[in-house]
C-alpha cells in the first residue's frame, strides 16, 4: 500500500428497508417517497469550543485525519443520459453518499481515511464495505443493520449532465444509526471534522449527528459543513432550511452551491457577494462557494476571490462537489495556516476544482474520484 500522507475519517451510513415506497415526478421528489415525521423540530445548538491558537483556530493534535458523518448508498446512473428513468435502458451500479465519496476522495488524493457509520445487513452493505476496503478507507468502525437495508438512488442524468433524484428510503439503515454507536474516540483524534445535513432528519440519526459534532468541536477539532441540498428527503422546505441552518453557526469551514445560496435566502441573488456575506458568522474561517464548471469563490474575514475551473465536457457531475472538498480537505487537513495566506489557499483551491472537474468526465461518484497524480496531469496540461 503506497504511504499515506494525511488522514481522513468519515462518518455515516445508508440503507433501505424491506418495504419500499416511492413517488417520483420529474425534476423533483416528493416528500412522500421515504418514511419521515410529519414534521422536524431541530434545536439551535451552541457548542463550547476548546481554547484558540494564536491565528483564531481550534488547537487540534499533530495529526491530518478528517472525520466524516453522513451517508453511503448505491447510485443507479443511467447508461444514457437525456432519459426519464422509465426510458433508460440500462443502469450503472455506482458507491455514493457524499461523506464517503469524500473519505475515498482523500484516500485517492494520497491521504488515508475510514468511514464510520451504518449500512443493512445485506449485499449492498457489504459491498460498500468492501469498496472502501479496497480504496484504502478504514471500514472498522461501519455498522450493519440487520432490520434495515442500504439505500438505493436513482439518478436521472439530463442531457447536460445535470442529475434528478429517486430515493429508496422507508426508512435505510443510515437513518438509524444510534449515538451508542460512535466511534468518539476515533472523532476526538481528528484534525477536521466533515459531516452534511441529510443526517439531521429523522431520528435516532440527528441525535447520532448532533453527539458527534459536540464531541469533535469540544475536543478542537476544525468543523467542516456540506450542507448537500437535498430537499426532496426533508418534510417541507422550511424544514430543511431550519434543519440546515441549525448548525450553521458551528461550523469553521462551509461549503455551499449557488442553488444553496439561493435556497437559503429564499430567492436571493447567489452572485452577489453582498447576499453571500450575510452567510458568513464570526465563527466561520472559510466559507466557499462552488460554481460548477466555473470555478469556485472563497470567503475569509482578511479576503475573498473566485478561482477559475477547468473546462471539461460533463458526462455526470454526481459526485463532483464532493471531490472538491475531499481536494481541500486533503489540502487543509496538512497544513491549516492555508486559511491565514490567500496565495496559498488559492492554490489549494485550484487543486479541489480540477478534483470536481475530473469527477464529471464519468458516470457514477466514487468510480469517478481522481488520484493525486491524474489531479496534477489535469492542472499542467490546462496550464500548458
Amino acid at each position: 500500500m503506497a504511504a499515506l500522507h494525511s488522514t481522513a475519517f468519515c462518518l455515516g451510513s445508508v440503507a433501505l428497508s424491506s418495504r419500499q415506497e416511492l413517488s417520483f415526478r420529474r425534476g423533483n421528489v416528493k416528500a412522500s417517497a421515504f418514511f419521515c415525521p410529519s414534521s422536524v423540530s431541530i434545536p439551535q445548538l451552541s457548542f463550547q469550543s476548546k481554547a484558540l491558537g494564536g491565528d483564531g483556530l481550534p488547537e487540534t493534535k499533530d495529526s491530518s485525519l478528517v472525520v466524516c458523518f453522513g451517508e453511503m448508498l448505491i447510485d443507479f446512473v443511467p447508461t444514457i443520459n437525456g432519459l426519464s428513468l422509465a426510458d433508460a435502458p440500462a443502469f450503472k451500479k455506482a458507491p455514493g453518499g457524499a461523506p464517503a465519496n469524500v473519505a475515498v476522495g482523500i484516500a485517492r488524493l494520497g491521504g488515508s481515511s475510514a468511514f464510520i457509520g451504518k449500512v443493512g445487513e445485506d449485499e449492498f452493505g457489504y459491498m460498500l464495505a468492501e469498496i472502501l476496503k479496497e480504496n484504502n478507507v478504514n471500514s472498522e468502525g461501519m455498522r450493519f443493520d440487520p432490520g434495515a437495508r442500504t439505500a438505493l438512488a436513482f439518478v436521472t442524468l439530463r442531457s447536460d449532465g445535470e442529475r434528478e433524484f429517486m430515493f429508496y428510503r422507508n426508512p435505510s439503515a443510515d437513518m438509524l444509526l444510534q449515538e451508542a454507536e460512535l466511534d468518539l474516540d476515533l472523532i476526538r483524534k481528528a484534525k477536521i471534522f466533515h459531516y452534511g445535513s441529510i443526517s439531521l432528519i429523522t431520528e435516532p440519526c440527528k441525535s447520532a449527528h448532533i453527539a458527534a459534532t459536540k464531541a469533535a468541536k469540544d475536543a478542537g477539532v476544525v468543523l467542516s459543513y456540506d450542507p448537500n441540498l437535498r430537499l426532496p428527503l426533508w418534510p417541507s422546505a422550511e424544514s430543511a432550511r431550519e434543519g440546515i441552518l441549525s448548525i450553521w453557526d458551528t461550523a469553521d469551514i462551509i461549503k455551499i452551491s449557488e442553488e444553496e445560496i439561493s435556497f437559503l435566502t429564499k430567492g436571493e441573488d447567489p452572485y452577489d457577494d453582498a447576499v453571500v456575506r450575510k452567510l458568513c458568522h464570526p465563527n466561520h474561517k472559510l466559507l466557499l462557494v462552488t460554481e460548477g464548471a466555473e470555478g469556485c469563490r472563497y470567503y475569509t474575514k482578511e479576503f475573498n476571490g473566485r478561482v477559475k475551473g477547468l473546462k471539461v465536457d460533463a458526462v455526470d457531475t454526481t459526485g463532483a462537489g464532493d471531490a472538491f472538498v475531499a481536494g481541500i480537505l486533503s489540502q487543509l487537513a496538512k497544513d491549516l495556516s492555508l486559511l491565514q495566506n490567500e496565495d496559498r489557499l488559492r492554490e489549494a483551491l485550484k487543486f479541489a476544482n480540477a478534483c470536481g472537474a475530473l469527477t464529471v468526465k464519468e458516470r457514477g461518484a466514487i468510480p469517478a474520484l481522481p488520484t493525486r497524480e491524474a489531479v496534477y496531469d489535469a492542472i499542467l496540461h490546462s496550464v500548458g
